[in-house]
């Protein structure tokens, strides 16, 4: 399934393996999601990570909208990924990355704020995006990849304010880090792939403060 292949990928770019398989934790009846989350169901969202802390344990589940996955299942990303199927993948991407994350944490006992979380996601997303595409159709793809993912960003209609300003500020640092990647790493005809992966994974171990001021250039 594209959900465990994109799970793998991620355990082998951070060289985190959280040893939970996201598939096990997938939601994809809006019913349910209702139930847990009426807010995120109301607001059709196509992902949420739902998250439940009790004394001990950890209550996780991955809501995926069915059409996305039936879109994905069609469209085949890992083989042509595209300008048409590069937003799907991505949504689906993030939420396996927003699993991995809080589990990657959870199993550390390390805490995980929101905007680690989004700021996480986003260089998931570009480094798969990149890596994927970069075997595909002679690396077209890349070329632009970085505006297409960072610099035509639509929030959701209605978003709390204070939420759309959590998730801009997490754009902008990950938008700021991958340029720093791109120019140090893919910039040249020999791209330094696993240079890059080591900083990735330097970068993934790192708290919130360690994030901003690598993210900064610092």
């Amino acid at each position: 399934m594209l959900l465990r292949e994109l799970q793998r990928l991620l355990g082998t770019i951070n060289d985190a393996d959280v040893g939970a398989d996201v598939c096990d934790y997938l939601i994809t009846d809006r019913r349910q999601l209702a139930r847990w989350h009426p807010a995120s169901a109301a607001s059709g969202t196509p992902e949420t990570l739902l998250v439940a802390e009790r004394p001990g344990r950890l209550d996780l589940g991955l809501y995926l909208d069915p059409e996305l996955l039936a879109r994905l299942a069609g469209s085949q990303p890992l083989e042509r990924l595209t300008d048409d199927n590069l937003e799907d993948f991505c949504t689906a991407l993030e939420g396996v990355s927003h699993f991995n994350c809080v589990v990657f944490n959870a199993t550390r006992d390390r805490p995980v704020s929101l905007l680690s979380l989004e700021m996480q996601a986003e260089i998931d997303k570009y480094a798969v995006s990149v890596l994927v595409a970069g075997t595909q159709r002679g690396g077209r793809l890349v070329r632009g990849l970085h505006a297409r993912l960072f610099g035509q960003v639509r929030l959701r209609e209605g978003l709390d304010a204070t939420l759309a300003a959590l998730y801009a500020t997490a754009n902008r640092h990950a938008a700021r880090f991958c340029r720093q990647l791109e120019e140090r790493f893919l910039a040249k005809r020999d791209a330094r792939v696993r240079e890059m992966l080591a900083e990735l994974r330097r970068f993934y171990r790192l708290g919130d403060a360690g994030k901003l001021r690598c993210a900064a250039g610092a």
